[in-house]
């Protein structure tokens, strides 16, 4: 792993240690939750989105709880730079069901998933060679105008990191939401009128939480140890189409 890059030197970012510790324009006045951004805590926004892409990646996990007593899970690794990303996919419930667990890779146009119950099975059924991978397009909205959750959130987590920064002005309509520990770090929390919240390392600046709700479906995306990722997809010969092989989508209700 390489050595952490230096912090960005945007001068307004040299306040920052104090901006996320709970102080404003006015070093003097603490910060109550709901007071409006100041100008430098706009800029560190501004910022975040490309420090991630210069860290070149990081560890992440999305949980979604998307029905009563079910939670799905993803436990990864994300190349910004590549745009790829691995991880594992678990669906948890809390009537006592045995969870759901797929491995995943992904790109922008592609999902790959693993461990999908019946593929042996299938495969020889088609007379098709074994195959430890399924892959198919990933779709942005199904028949009824929504899209499939699992799609939504591996669609999601690249979009955490972008060659340029963002316009500082963007984010006027954001309030301070508080600090708190992530992952060991101590945050700043910002929020949006929707209810969305951008959660910023004091020490690195950088995206350590993202949260959201799409769907109706609240969305939380933890970033951990940024740095360079270097991510192999799976190979071809290992790897049925599903679009090549609708029967196959079909025998797996994929």
């Amino acid at each position: 792993m390489p050595p952490r890059r230096p912090p960005l030197l945007v001068p307004s970012l040299l306040v920052a240690l104090t901006l996320l510790a709970g102080c404003g324009d006015d070093e003097t006045a603490p910060r109550v939750p709901g007071d409006p951004v100041s100008s430098a805590e706009a800029e560190v926004l501004g910022q975040v989105l490309r420090a991630d892409h210069e860290e070149g990646g990081a560890d992440f996990e999305v949980t979604a709880p998307y029905a009563e007593g079910a939670v799905l899970t993803l436990t990864g690794e994300i190349d910004f730079a590549e745009g790829i990303g691995r991880a594992q996919a678990v669906t948890s419930y809390a009537d006592g069901r045995p969870e759901d667990t797929r491995t995943l890779f992904f790109t922008a146009e592609d999902l790959w998933q693993g461990d999908v119950p019946g593929l042996t099975e299938a495969l020889e059924q088609a007379g098709l060679p074994d195959a430890t991978y399924v892959r198919r397009p990933i779709a942005t909205t199904q028949a009824g105008g929504t899209a499939s959750l699992l799609d939504v959130l591996v669609q999601m987590v690249p979009k955490l990191a972008a060659p340029t920064a963002d316009d500082p002005a963007s984010f006027a309509g954001y309030t301070w939401a508080g600090s708190r520990s992530i992952n060991g770090e101590l945050s700043s929390v910002f929020q949006n009128p929707t209810g969305t919240t951008i959660a910023v390392a004091a020490d690195s600046q950088l995206l350590v939480q993202y949260a959201t709700t799409l769907q109706d479906v609240p969305i939380t995306i933890t970033l951990a140890d940024h740095g360079e990722r270097d991510i192999t997809l799976p190979a071809d010969s290992d790897t049925v189409s599903l679009t090549e092989h609708p029967e196959i989508a079909a025998a797996l209700g994929l």
